[in-house]
């Protein structure tokens, strides 16, 4: 039984249409990796199925509800501390502790510190360890390597791994190799008709 369903979607960005007659399902433990040059729509899925924007047409099921986005921006609050922006989003999601996304992305020695004082690899560890504090069984999740050095990589592919283990499953936009086994959906085969691609719209797509 699929988690997340996805039927005849068309999205735009800035009331351009960029992709049309996008469908695939996530199963539980499954990866999905996104794929295509830079313009192509990644993101502008991404933000469509979090809810951030309406679809043009089609069907996103149960719904954004249960996916949990990670985008280009950590998320994080500069003059919160790590503990204190976790704490946050522990609220937010009601999840309770957040002592194992602490443990989970090397963040114990950092947990008084502003998160406006970290380097851009913490702030994204800081970011991605949000993502389990939601609750929600699909990640999505944009580019979410960037900043990060390869041992931060390694506590990321194991935070995953263990999301998987445990039901979840992962819709990913990234262009290096995770190391888990994941079918690759290539956004460019969904291009909408005539919609333009230009060096400013590719920076956000």
């Amino acid at each position: 039984m699929a988690l997340f369903e996805v039927e005849d979607l068309s999205c735009a960005r800035g009331g351009v249409p960029v992709l049309e007659g996008v469908g695939f399902a996530l199963a539980p433990g499954q990866v999905l990796v996104l794929r295509g040059p830079n313009g192509a729509g990644k993101t502008t899925l991404l933000r469509t199925l979090a809810g951030l924007q309406p679809p043009l047409t089609g069907r996103i099921l149960p719904g954004p509800e249960v996916l949990a986005y990670g985008g280009h921006a950590d998320g994080v609050k500069g003059a919160l501390s790590v503990e204190e922006n976790l704490t946050f989003w522990a609220g937010v999601f009601g999840t309770g502790s957040i002592a194992g996304a602490l443990e989970a992305f090397d963040l114990k020695r950092l947990r008084g510190r502003a998160a406006q004082n970290l380097s851009a690899g913490q702030k994204r560890r800081l970011g991605l360890a949000r993502m389990l504090l939601t609750g929600r069984p699909v990640w999505a999740l944009d580019e979410p390597t960037v900043s990060l050095d390869a041992a931060s990589v390694a506590l990321f592919a194991s935070a995953l791994g263990r999301h998987l283990e445990g039901g979840g499953a992962a819709l990913i936009a990234t262009h290096i190799d995770l190391g888990f086994p994941a079918e690759v959906l290539d956004v460019s085969r969904f291009r909408a008709v005539a919609a333009p691609v230009d060096g400013l719209d590719g920076a956000f797509a």
